[in-house]
């Protein structure tokens, strides 16, 4: 037995459009699924791993957040170079000697991810926070490149 679904009578009369629709959401779905999500970055087999990174923007800052969980900040490296911040590192293997991983999920190994600077920065003001796997990396404007206020006079 196949189940059908619910289909409004208005729609009736465009009912291929309905199986595009069903067949593209079917299609999201497969690429959604984490077998073909780490395609989309590089593979661990080839290149290490990648942690995920946010960055974003304000009036005074640009602002990096990276995810570490389980990675000891001496094994954390953050460079800044031609407007270009990089941040890498290795986490380790916490499996044992002598015992064998029956299943693993975790990353492991060496990673480097660097990311194009939005706007100019001031390097000597940089500062990074490291908390519960949690990298912020922030970065002050230098102030060439923050908003400027223009005063209008009235003549």
């Amino acid at each position: 037995m196949s189940i059908i679904r619910y289909q409004p009578p208005q729609t009736l009369a465009f009912s291929g459009f309905d199986r595009l629709s069903n067949l593209r959401d079917e299609l999201d779905t497969l690429f959604e699924m984490p077998f073909w999500s780490n395609f989309g970055r590089q593979s661990q087999l080839f290149s290490g791993w990648s942690p995920a990174l946010d960055l974003y923007q304000n009036n005074d800052n640009v602002v990096a957040r990276v995810e570490l969980p389980g990675m000891r900040k001496e094994d954390i490296e953050i460079s800044l170079q031609d407007g270009m911040l990089t941040i890498a590192g290795e986490r380790k293997s916490e499996t044992p000697e002598g015992e064998k991983a029956e299943r693993t999920e975790r990353y492991v190994g060496k990673f480097r991810r660097s990311v194009s600077l939005p706007t100019q920065v001031d390097a000597n003001k940089v500062m990074a926070n490291y908390r519960d796997g949690i990298l912020t990396v922030t970065l002050p404007k230098a102030e060439e490149a923050k908003p400027k206020q223009i005063k209008v006079d009235v003549a």
